[in-house]
């Protein structure tokens, strides 16, 4: 009788500590995730970029042209591009319904989709250019649904009026598509037509700061890096072009030492790009002294422009940093940074970046990011 319950007693310890591994299990994999989620929220949690200021451009009305997206709700859509710089006037309104006219309250019988009339300088902004914003800000591969909204007037959608604008409209899409395993469910038709929305639909956000919103609109303040600009090499050409430290860092994963590196200590005006593409990933003005050895910084030039992955070598659970192109292993990210700049601790590898001078940005075409840095 004893060892019968002696076998009950063990056998219910088994499953007891059966339970407890996966529950723990469970646990470390919800909150790795949300370390990710709080990361990303993190590095585009505040304007990066004199949003206001490009309110003063002069643009010529007479050259505007438009293009109109469909991205889930239209308040936020029409607020983060409202935010772009080169963009006139962004509208909230219904596109490519089942008939000519429509209202807030009978969209989901109309069949129209809640979309935004962006109108835009093309001397100050391309429409690839809002393309990449517009794929910065929806799920592509989402059917009828973004953020919590479900329902067909929430698809996603480019309107185009210009033929002309097909053949960059296609370019983009494709390129889009590579980046997903599923197919992108984004219309992609000629513009229909487009009934307005009611006054107390326009510049919702503006109106009601603390209104619900899909998108983190902030984001519309980051510059829009564009990935063709900057293949990436054959690993044979990669091996030529990089020292055997780079190569080692980069491809390889490994650790420079703290302090006796390139630029643990530079604080000049300028710009940090992937050692292997030329992508840039981070400005001097988020730079900031540590402690820990290495360059700091609070955040990425463009969120763009980094990738993230769980790192549970060396028995410890990280999260690794690694630019978009290249796939280079830069770092890890922290959350220990300074709380008012975001709380993000961005701790790169020297070997992984190459610094250009704020005064050979130009040159060195990038240029276009000046007022980054």
């Amino acid at each position: 009788m004893e060892k019968r319950n002696l076998l009950w007693l063990a056998l219910l310890a088994l499953v007891f500590i059966g339970l407890v591994l996966l529950v723990g299990r469970n646990f470390l994999k919800s909150s790795s995730k949300s370390d990710l989620s709080r990361i990303k929220e993190a590095a585009v949690s505040q304007t990066n970029q004199k949003a206001t200021e490009k309110k003063e451009q002069q643009m010529d009305k007479k050259q505007l042209k438009d293009i109109y997206l469909a991205g889930g709700c239209f308040w936020g859509v029409e607020e983060y591009f409202s935010r772009v710089s080169g963009v006139a006037d962004a509208v909230s309104g219904y596109a490519n319904g089942k008939s000519e006219t429509t209202q807030y309250q009978l969209i989901g019988q109309t069949g129209h989709a809640e979309t935004v009339k962006v109108s835009y300088d093309p001397s100050k902004v391309s429409l690839r250019e809002l393309l990449l914003h517009y794929f910065r800000i929806i799920d592509p591969t989402s059917v009828n649904k973004q953020g919590n909204d479900r329902g067909s007037q929430y698809r996603t959608g480019v309107y185009y009026q210009d033929e002309e604008d097909l053949k960059q409209i296609e370019q983009v899409f494709a390129e889009e598509a590579k980046k997903h395993d599923q197919p992108l469910a984004v219309e992609k038709e000629a513009l229909k037509h487009f009934i307005e929305a009611e006054d107390y639909h326009q510049d919702y956000l503006k109106k009601n700061p603390n209104g619900y919103c899909h998108i983190n609109v902030n984001q519309a303040s980051y510059p829009v890096i564009d990935a063709s600009k900057y293949p990436k090499p054959s690993q044979a050409e990669i091996k030529e072009k990089l020292s055997a430290e780079e190569y080692a860092v980069t491809q390889k994963n490994d650790t420079e030492r703290a302090f006796s590196n390139r630029y643990w200590d530079k604080f000049d005006q300028g710009l940090y790009v992937d050692v292997v593409t030329g992508e840039p990933l981070f400005s001097s003005k988020d730079k900031f002294e540590s402690g820990c050895g290495w360059p700091s910084f609070s955040r990425p030039i463009s969120p763009d422009v980094a990738d993230y992955k769980e790192d549970k070598s060396f028995n410890m659970t990280r999260i690794e940093v690694r630019s978009r192109v290249g796939n280079s292993h830069l770092g890890h990210v922290f959350t220990d940074g300074p709380k008012d700049k975001g709380g993000l601790r961005y701790c790169i590898n020297s070997l992984a970046i190459r610094f250009i001078p704020k005064d050979m940005m130009e040159a060195q075409g990038y240029g276009y990011l000046l007022d980054y840095v």
